[in-house]
């Protein structure tokens, strides 16, 4: 494992969660918006290519293939992302949903292989859970980044219906809540099947009641129980229509997000649970 690693998990799955999450913002949010979120997407995966492209690798033995093939799908999505960004509002713009939509499931099988690829060695309810949980940190990323964003493109667009806000932080909300079942998942697995006879090195309950397992407890509270009150307080904000306040809460919020899901990066490589 390496902090460069963790990086390039980061931040390409952030990238990716943009990506998808500009396919339920409405068009009247403006094209320099959408122009907006894709570069920022793009400059994010390109940075974690650069990243991986210089690191060495953190899948087992025997995972290569997966490993190249999930950095051809993040090529595959970058490419596509900046063809997205390049065009839209100049060119092809009838198109730009599918250019959108082929970058966002191009990234999607890069996170699936990635996942894949780092538990290939694991059973395939352990392989399940790390594609979730993978899966389900790209869409809380790319939700609480993308909403922080759309509530601070109301300054630019202050006649914008309050209602786009309102189903970006409802659609954030979900994923956080399917983001909380899978490491719930994963922590009552890595707990349950845990065999001292068979397993080698200490137990999962051992880890986190350890001082390592304070980068633990700094994900589960600080990830996972500050955004789920943050997130409620943007969404009552958001039903009065105050959207300076909603966004200076989102922004606390992705604030919250990104460290727990570095803390979950590394968890996920230091002792396998993907939480």
């Amino acid at each position: 494992m390496s902090l460069s690693t963790v990086l390039f998990l980061f931040l390409a799955h952030l990238g990716i969660g943009i990506a998808c999450t500009l396919l339920f913002v409405s068009r009247e949010a403006g094209v320099k918006f959408f122009r907006f979120n894709a570069g920022l997407g793009a400059i994010l995966i390109a940075v974690a290519l650069a990243f991986r492209y210089g690191a060495p690798g953190a899948a087992p033995s025997g995972a290569g293939a997966y490993d190249r093939s999930a950095l051809a799908a993040l090529d595959a999505a970058e490419a596509a992302l900046v063809v997205y960004w390049a065009t839209i509002g100049r060119l092809f713009t009838r198109f730009r949903a599918l250019i959108l939509g082929a970058a966002a499931l191009a990234g999607l099988a890069a996170i699936v292989l990635q996942a894949l690829a780092i538990s290939l060695d694991r059973s395939a309810a352990a392989q399940a859970l790390t594609v979730a949980s993978f899966l389900t940190s790209s869409a809380m990323l790319g939700g609480a980044c993308t909403a922080m964003i759309l509530g601070h493109w109301y300054l630019v667009l202050p006649s914008m219906d309050v209602s786009y806000l309102q189903s970006i932080v409802g659609l954030h909300i979900v994923s956080m809540a399917a983001r909380v079942a899978v490491v719930g998942a994963a922590i009552w697995f890595a707990l349950a099947t845990w065999r001292p006879e068979l397993d080698a090195g200490p137990s999962f309950r051992h880890y986190i009641f350890s001082i390592d397992g304070i980068f633990f407890w700094q994900r589960v509270l600080f990830g996972l129980g500050g955004p789920a009150v943050l997130s409620y307080l943007t969404w009552e904000t958001a039903k009065i229509r105050s959207t300076q306040s909603a966004t200076g809460i989102l922004y606390v919020d992705f604030f919250t997000v990104v460290v727990g899901e570095v803390l979950a990066k590394y968890i996920v490589l230091a002792t396998r649970v993907p939480v």
